[in-house]
Formats: C-alpha cells, sequence, structure tokens
C-alpha cells in the first residue's frame, strides 16, 4: 500500500474536512469534569481552535440519577442551569487570560453515561477533532476519565488527541508546537501503518523535528517441532520487521530525519520507555482492529495513554474516519 495515496494537513493536528464547504467551520470537541488535567485539555483544544478558525464545544455529563433526583427535588436552577453555569465559570478561569482564543465557543450539557453522550456529541455535530485528558476526577459529578477515555478510544470515528495533566507551554499553537521536539510513531505493520506515518511524517515535516517509526516485537510462544525446524524463528521475526520498518521509511520524503527501531518485549510498556528515553513530545498512533503482525492497536494504543505523560495524537482506521486532508 503506497504511502503517497494518504495526504494530510501539515499541522500538528487536523481539524478540516475535505468535504466541508468554505461556509463551514471545522469543530473542536472538549469533554471537560472540571478537574485540572480537563483544564489542561482546554487550553490545548482553545489553542487548536482558534489557530484552525474552528468551533470549539466544551462537553461536560451530567449523572443521571443526580439529574433525576434533582428534577424531584425541584431544584431551582435545574442541574443542567447549574451545570452550565459552571461551564462558563470553568472556561472563563482556563481562556479568561489569553491573548487569543476560539472565535466561536459553545458549551454543552448532556446527561448519561461520558463516554456515550461524548462519542454522540462527536457524532450528531460533526466533530473534526476531541480533545480530551487521560485522567480526570471521579465521584457523582465527575467522569472517570481513565475508562471514559478507553471506551471513547475503542469506539471513536474522529482523531482523539489525548493530553497530559499538565497545561501546555504557551496559548498559541505555534508556541505549543516549538516544544514538540520529537515524533514517535509506533506501527504495527499492519494495513494501517502507511497511513499513521504518513500523517506523523508530515507533522515531522511542518515542525521540521526528526521522526522515530518503532515497532515492538512481541515474545510469542513458538511450538517445540516449529523451534527445532526453524531455530533462528525469533531473529527471523525480528529481521522481517526491520525490512518492512526499511521499506516504511524509503517511502518517506528523502529530506525528513526519519530514525527507525525495532524493539522487543511488551508494545506499550516498550512505547512508554522509547519515547521517555528519546525526549518524545508527541506519539502518534493508529487505532484499528487486529491484523496477523500485531495486536489490536486500539488496546495497546491506550495502554499507553495510560501510561504516557506525553501527547498521543489517535487515529481511527481509515475505513470509518473522515479523509484528512
Amino acid at each position: 500500500m503506497p504511502l503517497a495515496r494518504y495526504s494530510v494537513q501539515a499541522a500538528v493536528t487536523n481539524v478540516s474536512h475535505q468535504k466541508k464547504t468554505l461556509m463551514t467551520r471545522p469543530s473542536v470537541l472538549c469533554p471537560i469534569d472540571f478537574s485540572d488535567p480537563s483544564r489542561a485539555a482546554l487550553a490545548y483544544a482553545a489553542a487548536i481552535a482558534d489557530h484552525f478558525a474552528a468551533r470549539l464545544t466544551v462537553l461536560t455529563v451530567d449523572d443521571p440519577l443526580l439529574a433525576e433526583a434533582a428534577a424531584n427535588a425541584g431544584l431551582v436552577p435545574s442541574l443542567a442551569d447549574e451545570t452550565q453555569q459552571e461551564i462558563q465559570r470553568f472556561c472563563t478561569e482556563v481562556l479568561g487570560e489569553q491573548i487569543t482564543g476560539p472565535k466561536q465557543l459553545e458549551s454543552r450539557v448532556r446527561t448519561g453515561k461520558p463516554a456515550v453522550e461524548i462519542l454522540r456529541e462527536a457524532r450528531e455535530t460533526g466533530t473534526d477533532l476531541i480533545v480530551m485528558s487521560s485522567r480526570g476526577h471521579t465521584g457523582v459529578r465527575k467522569m472517570f476519565f481513565g475508562s471514559t477515555t478507553e471506551r471513547v478510544l475503542r469506539e471513536t470515528s474522529v482523531t482523539v488527541l489525548v493530553t497530559p495533566p499538565q497545561r501546555p507551554s504557551g496559548q498559541a499553537l505555534t508556541d505549543i508546537a516549538r516544544h514538540v521536539s520529537r515524533v514517535l510513531a509506533p506501527v504495527d505493520l499492519t494495513s494501517a501503518s502507511p497511513r499513521q506515518v504518513w500523517f506523523a511524517a508530515r507533522i515531522a515535516e511542518t515542525l521540521s523535528i526528526p521522526l522515530l517509526i518503532a515497532h515492538v516485537v512481541e515474545p510469542i510462544r513458538i511450538p517445540t517441532r516449529v523451534r527445532f525446524a526453524l531455530p533462528g524463528a525469533d531473529s527471523t521475526r525480528r529481521a522481517l520487521a526491520e525490512e518492512k520498518m526499511d521499506e516504511i521509511a524509503a517511502s518517506l520524503p528523502g529530506h525528513l530525519k526519519i530514525e527507525t527501531i525495532v524493539l522487543g518485549g511488551d508494545p506499550a510498556d516498550e512505547i512508554v520507555k522509547l519515547s521517555e528515553a528519546r525526549h518524545v513530545n508527541l506519539i502518534v498512533m493508529g487505532l484499528h482492529s487486529s491484523e496477523p503482525f500485531g495486536p489490536r492497536m486500539g488496546s495497546v494504543t491506550y495502554r499507553v495513554v495510560a501510561l504516557t505523560r506525553t501527547l498521543v495524537l489517535a487515529l481511527p482506521h481509515t475505513g470509518t474516519t473522515r479523509d484528512l486532508t
């Protein structure tokens, strides 16, 4: 599958869609739970929305049992109205001091299960990018952001930028981009890998920074008779992986600074260790189904999200996501 088939806008996050008309704004959705990590997510989302002149929707989800109890008690104003006011206060606190910000900011309140409502909001409003934290509060008014993020990643048809708990360095996207010094693209060598790598390569090209492409060969059980027949099975697997990685690198523009590396072990653990050792600031990973060469990347991606403290851009399967230009 030639890499040339895939083309993305050269930017840290692409929130435009080729089927949108010039009269339609791209859109960013930022779910919040009023925690410090969701403050960071909102800061990232606002910078992206401002850079791409996108509509920013800030969403929170009320617990249905609390909503019912409040309605039965005749709460005035209603729980939804109170939550709307809380969102406004939250946005003012987080974005009030920024010189620039999204030109169009909307707040939304839904009632239900957080992940379900986030996905429904993204689907119904034609969201181009979801920006959310991997961590947050728990409790009756707060989201379980770990399990919420996991479900969103497993079911999304929209690209998701998962942000670390810390607020970004700088307010504008250009300021944030200056602090990205290396992009890591972990691949499982499936048919989805070319698109993922091409996306990561264009980001690296735009920011004039190195691209590190990595594959982790998982230990597997080899039947005794097969091991005797193929005494070098492990080394052969690694050599095949290295050959495929070289093919991927050769398909990218020659002026890029590209490094490939093949590791052995647990994919998520090795990806996180590699990102820390090589001072990676952005990990670009795929979300797709299992194929013969490796595990379901979606599960690996979520484990990386849970373990790392760097930005993770998660790309849904090419068959279910919008084309990015």
